[in-house]
Formats: structure tokens, C-alpha cells, sequence
């Protein structure tokens, strides 16, 4: 059974590549039925348009509020059969209207062993707090930011020579192999029930 899943994304799209890639060689069986942003200028939406992807680009200071911006994410969610949400670089906490309506179905991959380094630029601060173990983590998504409860960790070792640049290229090489593996595992155990 193919699950539907909605990609939230607000930069580059790495790791919605690497997701589409995984679905491509049959690694997960999953359909992304939309990829959803909040910025206009992001550059995964141009990436999901050329693979076909429904696309809707919402501008959350365009509502009044943050539930009226999450009612009309939802609703593009749910008219698309949208069964997981999945974030990837999206960079706004999910608030009580989606949180609720995908209980335990919302996962985020982040770029540090949570729970250090919470929020913007883990890369950053786990550079200037001299780290020489950083990593990447999978987690379900709650109301806090970056405290849902974990499903995944990979660890990677770092020195002081290396630049925030190379700690990001290291930090990719394992989220793309770990979250298209991690997003299955999770499909196939809702699946088995």
C-alpha cells in the first residue's frame, strides 16, 4: 500500500530530493502527493514542479492568524488524501490545527543529536561550542521546537578545521540516506497494523 505524504519545505529541498530519489529506486514506497512552502522564492518548489508535484506556496502573513494559515495548509493536505506530513527544511513550528490533525504522523529531521542544539543554525552553535560529535535526528513533531519525541539518530565526527560548509555537506550525506529510510520503517509498522 503506497501512503500519501505531503513534504513542508521552506529552502533549497535537499532533502525532498533525496526523499523523491528514494521513491525513484523503489527504496520507499510512498507517493509525495504535495509539497507545500511558505516562502514564495523557495527553490524546492521549482524542483517538485518539474517532477509533477502538486504545489502550494502559502504566504502565512497573507492570514490573519497562524490557525487560519494552518486551516488552508490542512485543507490542502486533506483534499490531496495527505496521510503523513513530513518536514524538510520547513522552518516554522507547527502549530495545534495540523498538530491535531495528524497526531503522531508529523516528522522533522534535524541537524544535531537532539536535544542539543535546538532551533535555527544547529550546524553554528555545535561549531562554536567546539563539538567534535555532532549528528543528525528524526522526531515526531510536538508543539515545542525540536522536543517531539525521537525516532532516529545518526552521530558524525567533526574537527575544529572543519567549516560550517563542509559540517552542512557531512550533516546531508547522512540525513539523505537517513530519512527516506527512517520515513519507510515508520510506513511500513502503520501499514502492519
Amino acid at each position: 500500500m503506497t501512503n500519501k505524504i505531503a513534504v513542508f519545505a521552506s529552502g533549497t529541498g535537499s532533502n525532498f530530493d533525496a526523499i523523491m530519489n528514494a521513491i525513484d529506486e523503489g527504496t520507499l514506497d510512498a507517493e509525495v502527493s504535495l509539497l507545500a512552502s511558505d516562502r514564495i522564492n523557495a527553490a524546492v518548489i521549482e524542483k517538485a514542479q518539474q517532477r509533477n508535484v502538486d504545489t502550494v506556496v502559502l504566504n502565512p502573513k497573507s492570514f490573519t492568524d497562524k490557525a487560519a494559515f494552518e486551516t488552508a495548509l490542512l485543507a490542502d493536505c486533506q483534499s490531496r488524501n495527505v496521510e503523513w506530513i513530513i518536514l524538510a527544511g520547513y522552518m516554522r513550528l507547527i502549530g495545534p490545527t495540523v498538530l491535531n490533525a495528524y497526531p503522531k504522523r508529523i516528522i522533522n529531521i534535524h541537524p544535531s543529536l537532539l536535544p542539543a542544539f535546538q532551533g535555527k543554525d544547529a550546524i553554528g552553535q555545535a561549531l562554536d561550542k567546539k563539538v567534535k560529535v555532532t549528528g543528525v535526528t528524526v522526531h515526531f513533531v510536538d508543539n515545542g521546537m525540536d522536543t517531539g519525541p525521537i525516532i532516529a539518530q545518526e552521530a558524525l565526527s567533526i574537527t575544529e578545521d572543519d567549516t560550517k560548509d563542509e559540517v552542512r555537506r557531512k550533516i546531508q550525506a547522512v540525513e539523505h540516506q537517513l530519512y527516506p529510510r527512517v520515513i519507510q520503517t515508520l510506513l511500513t509498522k502503520e501499514n502492519a497494523k
